[in-house]
């Protein structure tokens, strides 16, 4: 229960940290925080707490990261749900916490978007639902490669909270424009269940999207990263190498 609990808060400080930062600060008359800055509170998210409760939980704070690292051989089947279940909930509450927060300004109106996600109309660029699919499937592979690489074993000891968080940055430096970002689909259900509407109608993408990506990215990194074939390659000078 402590794991579980771990995966709400942590998922709850994603949401509010992350889509909290597009909602109430992206636009702030004169200091503004923009894209870039919206970006790096997404990755600041995630490294602040894969320091605060790695060594509880693991920190997924994403369903597709879970089934990643199951797919990789990392995560046991049992917990996936519980997971999942978690997470979405911390998203959610985390949402109704940001609702309550932005509707407290004059003006605030939930249906020009809540930092949700989408394709089309709803994309921050206009971007086509397939450019969307691709964008989402591709950002979350390597998401999740990152993420493998960084937390194994032959890694560097220490280092994986600011590789996991900076990748995190650099695919909403990317994305934004295209989807918004999701890679997560406990982020995009956190606040597209308070805009409701296109919003919810668009949510199957960002679920199918991340879950896919993420299994790609597992199967990739079990490709490129297994214990024999880096018996076979000879291992690059420098401390960057553990064993």
């Amino acid at each position: 229960m402590k794991a579980y609990g771990a995966e709400f808060f942590g998922t709850f400080w994603l949401v509010l940290g992350g889509c909290g930062s597009a909602v109430l600060a992206a636009a702030f008359p004169n200091v503004g925080i923009g894209l870039h800055g919206v970006s790096l509170a997404f990755g600041l998210t995630v490294l602040t707490m894969a320091f605060a409760i790695g060594h509880i939980s693991g920190c997924h704070l994403n369903p597709a990261v879970s089934i990643g690292l199951w797919a990789g051989g990392r995560f046991p089947a049992s917990k996936l749900l519980p997971y999942i279940a978690a997470q979405v909930l911390g998203g959610i509450a985390a949402g109704a916490v940001l609702y309550v927060i932005a509707s407290g300004a004059p003006g605030f109106d939930v249906t020009k978007g809540f930092a949700s996600n989408g394709y089309g109309a709803h994309s921050p660029g206009g971007y086509s639902l397939a450019a969307a699919l691709v964008c989402e499937v591709v950002m979350t592979l390597f998401f999740l490669v990152v993420i493998l690489g960084a937390t194994d074993k032959r890694a560097p000891a220490g280092f994986a909270p600011i590789a996991i968080g900076l990748a995190l940055t650099l695919i909403h430096l990317i994305s934004i424009p295209v989807t918004n970002t999701s890679v997560n689909p406990a982020r995009s259900t956190g606040v597209a269940v308070f805009v409701g509407d296109w919003a919810v109608g668009q949510l199957w993408l960002f679920w199918l999207a991340p879950i896919a990506g993420a299994l790609l990215g597992a199967g990739v990194y079990r490709f490129i990263g297994s214990e024999e074939s880096a018996a076979h390659t000879a291992r690059p000078a420098g401390p960057a190498v553990v064993s």
